[in-house]
């Protein structure tokens, strides 16, 4: 006689939800903004639940804080934005070195903004430490910047030598473009012409004109507009050099005016390719490899307006996403458009903490608190 066969239990799927969040700035980092959330859906979901935690940034301020976690940091003296040494970090993700240029040439380090006087060179350092160590995928984050020297600075550290009319070799700020005669790339750093660039910037200024880095930045970098004018002017002829070595028009690059024009060498000499700042974290991140079988992609930022759909790091979350056929969710500290508006461009459930929070003050500084709270519901909402 045929013995019955026994039932089979039926496993279920586990929820796969991507957590991918921006920080919430002035309140919580990206990466404390994605536990939380995880925390929150938890508590919830219990062991039904697979996360991937993702935390994002657009490519400017928090993108290190984004991608690489402290163990995956090196720390080390370099030369600040005022010639004063100051401690930077960088770190390693994948074998890419995630270089935040205002790490160590940012305007939060410049005691007095000079925009003339100011110089890259401490980013250069860390480059060079990273070439040093067979780093040959860098991703520099172009943004937050207290310098307009072109990326002068950053390319002397690396081994270029600028001689004005004289012959007489020395390192050009925004103020003394103007005096570079030529470029000497013979003592280029080893594994310079072998290294792969990519420069996240978030904006698409060109190097020059009144759309360009001078003109358009320079002023909130503490130049007057008698220093524009002649910054402009320097840059100019600087530009023009560079461009008759290379034999491109780099100046024109959308995007080249990043930071002071900070990576306009890496562009003319090395094949750099300027990105959006977040398509460049999310390929750096593995987001694309982190989207397949999910049910769903959790982010956000402080506030959702419309702009955060436009070229920030919610909008290429979202855009990922669509590629992928996966929801779009967004848990933000407060909303600066109507939810309908929001969820017209493609976003699913929209749940932000001024919703649990008592008042604006406390979603601001207990945000993690009230993070896990709307995930809880978040979870309860969508998956109960």
């Amino acid at each position: 006689m045929k013995k019955p066969e026994k039932k089979r239990k039926k496993v279920k799927k586990k929820i796969k939800i991507v957590i991918a969040p921006d920080s919430f700035k002035g309140s919580i980092s990206a990466p404390d903004a994605a536990e939380a959330i995880a925390e929150g859906l938890v508590s919830v979901l219990g062991d039904r639940l697979l996360t991937v935690k993702k935390p994002i940034a657009d490519g400017g301020e928090g993108t290190l804080d984004a991608l690489v976690p402290a163990d995956g940091r090196i720390s080390l003296d370099v030369t600040g934005p005022d010639g004063d040494p100051v401690r930077a970090e960088y770190g390693i993700a994948g074998g890419t070195a995630v270089i935040e240029m205002a790490r160590a040439s940012g305007l939060t380090l410049s005691s007095v903004r000079r925009a003339a006087q100011a110089t890259t060179y401490g980013t250069g350092e860390l480059i060079a430490d990273a070439l040093d160590r067979g780093i040959r995928h860098i991703m520099l984050t172009a943004g937050g910047s207290a310098t307009n020297d072109g990326g002068c600075g950053m390319f002397a550290a690396l081994g270029a030598v600028f001689r004005d009319s004289a012959g007489d070799a020395f390192i050009p700020t925004g103020g003394t473009l103007s005096r570079i005669a030529s470029i000497d790339l013979s003592g280029l750093r080893a594994g310079f012409g072998e290294t792969d660039f990519t420069i996240a910037a978030d904006i698409k200024n060109p190097l020059l004109g009144p759309e360009g880095a001078t003109y358009v930045y320079g002023r909130q970098k503490g130049a007057t507009d008698k220093e524009l004018d002649m910054m402009e002017l320097g840059m100019s002829s600087y530009a023009a050099i560079v461009e008759k070595i290379c034999g491109r028009h780099v100046s024109e690059v959308p995007g080249s005016g990043a930071a002071g024009g900070i990576g306009i060498p890496l562009i003319a000499f090395a094949g750099a390719v300027v990105s959006r700042g977040i398509d460049t974290v999310l390929k750096t991140a593995g987001f694309d490899g982190a989207l397949k079988g999910a049910d769903a992609v959790i982010t956000g930022e402080g506030k959702l307006d419309l702009q955060s759909l436009f070229g920030k790091a919610v909008s290429g979350v979202a855009s990922a996403a669509a590629k992928a056929k996966v929801p779009v969710d967004v848990i933000c500290g407060c909303l600066g458009a109507e939810r309908e508006e929001l969820r017209s461009l493609g976003l699913r459930e929209i749940l932000a903490l001024s919703d649990f929070a008592p008042d604006a003050r406390s979603s601001i500084e207990d945000a993690g608190r009230w993070l896990k709270e709307a995930a809880a519901e978040y979870a309860r909402k969508l998956y109960l």
